[in-house]
């Protein structure tokens, strides 16, 4: 059951880091047009709904990450055990929400 879920949530994560990515260009392309563009992209980027999005995008971008190890680890042949599908689920969830909240706080100690 785990594993469908991690299933379904990779793909989920795949088409959010779609939408995030075309976030991140807004504000590069933002940035190459002028200073009142990329103040526009910055106030968004920068609300609270914004950082949320971005925190969001952290996270799927961790998740998807490991997903993808761990599909990786399955093209090796290994990780099939019934114990081992649920370690592996388990710990990609573990894992990117701990990464994501790691990135956030060594973002804003800079």
């Amino acid at each position: 059951m785990l594993t469908m879920v991690m299933s379904i949530l990779h793909r989920i994560t795949g088409a959010a880091l779609y939408v995030g990515t075309l976030l991140i260009a807004w504000l590069l392309v933002a940035a190459a047009t002028s200073p009142s563009a990329y103040a526009t992209a910055m106030g968004f980027l920068t609300s609270w709904f914004g950082k949320l999005v971005l925190f969001g995008y952290t996270w799927a971008l961790m998740h998807h990450m490991l997903g993808g190890i761990r599909h990786f680890l399955w093209d090796t042949g290994r990780g099939f055990g019934a114990e081992e599908r649920e370690w592996l689920a388990k710990a990609t969830i573990a894992g990117s929400c701990v990464l994501t909240v790691l990135i956030w706080l060594v973002g804003w100690s800079f």
